[in-house]
């Protein structure tokens, strides 16, 4: 079997999962017009009561969201701001492109925040706000609570993402460390009318997770997130500001975030439009359509990620075994967002390291071809999307001197899967609905 063949299948399976949640498309689908009636989802809006429409938002798809609502709202939209990753940009004419750091943030999102907080400040009872939010809005959208700065924002960012942490428990303790996130945007935001468009990135699709939830009512709590220090055991390497904030929090010095049943949220909508679960649907009838029986076992894979690899590398090895869950030709498909505790000091992400498990498992099996990859193009610190493996992958980089276990062990996927050639590099999509992980088997 030529691997060559099966990786072409792979990329184009791939890629069509990525088509059907690409931003733009997702928010034509979602927010139709008529006249001076816009209907998003089941409800409608009059755009005549309003005075002005105004568009902020932050994430990796802000910019094609924003994009294909200037078409949508036309000459009825007054202007905006957003923010968005480095490179993650587009035309556009009315709505300002504001570029800032991702997954750290730096300082140009700070001042991108503040600018976009001009523009939700200064909105009132008869203006229209849409904000877009899509992966990569937590970082970006950055506005450090009274007595955090930025050198203590990026300490918390790269503690909790060397620490396993979930992307709730981050999400957690940045809205406390933030005066916008957790149901404070829509705080800051009232009297106007908010409509929140949404491209998740968060298994299960909880709108208080999404880029931290900004116009949602928020539940997580200052003595959960002292919980969620406690149960990593970082405390020793949080910053003393930090840890002073939320000792204030907890004993009730400080106001929390707004809460299911504020006023602030009566003139609120929040709507998703586009989900991992989409991808993967339409990832299923792309391997259809090349003659494999697909089968999704899940969009909502977490928990460690060699943890996960060593699951999908058991099922695959049964399917090519026995014939179940399914016989071949056949496609595995799931979705989600693995972790990566990071014991070494290599380059890599978690689809990387995901396929290299993956391939340590299913070393030397007949049949058996696999990709994991980020549907935003970028996986982890790197130009790869992620990367492809068989069960010959261990053997030919064994060949070329590298040395599949010791790599993992490192965390040092990238250069592994660079040697074998194995990398998928597709560039930023400019969407982002967390991962996507196929196995072929001919």
């Amino acid at each position: 079997m030529d691997p060559s063949v099966y990786r072409q299948h792979l990329r184009e399976i791939f890629l069509a999962g990525v088509e059907a949640v690409e931003p733009a498309g997702a928010v034509r689908r979602a927010v139709t017009r008529k006249g001076d009636i816009l209907a998003v989802g089941q409800a409608s809006f009059d755009l005549g009561e309003y005075e002005r429409i105004l568009v902020v938002g932050a994430g990796k798809a802000a910019a094609p969201m924003a994009r294909a609502l200037e078409e949508v709202l036309a000459e009825r939209l007054t202007a905006g701001r957003i923010v968005v990753k480095y490179g993650h940009v587009c035309p556009l004419h009315k709505v300002e492109i504001l570029e800032a750091g991702h997954p750290v943030p730096d300082a140009s999102g700070i001042e991108a925040t503040r600018r976009i907080l001009e523009v939700v400040d200064e909105a009132g009872e008869r203006d229209l706000v849409f904000c877009l939010l899509s992966g990569g809005g937590s970082a970006l959208l950055v506005c450090p609570a009274n007595g955090i700065g930025l050198a203590e924002k990026q300490t918390v960012t790269r503690v909790l993402l060397a620490s396993g942490a979930d992307i709730a428990e981050m999400n957690a303790l940045r809205k406390h460390l933030s005066r916008v996130k957790g149901g404070q945007l829509a705080r800051r935001a009232w009297p106007a009318t908010v409509i929140t468009l949404v491209l998740s990135d968060v298994v299960g699709d909880p709108l208080d997770a999404i880029a931290s939830g900004p116009t949602v009512p928020d539940g997580s709590s200052f003595e959960g997130c002292w919980g969620i220090v406690e149960k990593h055991g970082i405390s020793d390497r949080m910053p003393g500001k930090v840890l002073e904030l939320l000792r204030q929090g907890r004993e009730g010095l400080l106001p929390e975030t707004p809460k299911q049943g504020e006023e602030v949220f009566r003139r609120v909508t929040n709507r998703i439009v586009g989900s991992n679960l989409l991808a993967i649907r339409a990832a299923a009838r792309k391997a259809y359509e090349l003659g494999y029986r697909p089968l999704v076992l899940s969009t909502r894979i977490v928990g460690e990620t060699r943890a996960a690899a060593g699951l999908h590398g058991a099922i695959f090895r049964e399917v090519r075994a026995t014939g179940c869950p399914l016989r071949p030709p056949a496609c595995i498909l799931s979705g989600g967002e693995t972790t990566v505790t990071l014991k070494g000091t290599g380059k890599g992400g978690r689809n990387q390291e995901f396929s290299l498990a993956v391939a340590l498992d299913i070393r030397g099996e007949e049949g058996i071809f696999f990709l994991s990859a980020g549907t935003d193009g970028t996986d982890g610190p790197t130009d790869a999307a992620g990367a492809f493996c068989d069960g010959g992958t261990v053997e030919r980089g064994r060949l070329l001197g590298v040395d599949a276990a010791a790599r993992l062990e490192e965390n040092d996927s990238y250069r592994f899967f660079e040697a074998t050639g194995e990398l998928l590099k597709t560039g930023p999509t400019n969407t982002n609905v967390m991962d996507i992980r196929i196995c072929l088997f001919p």
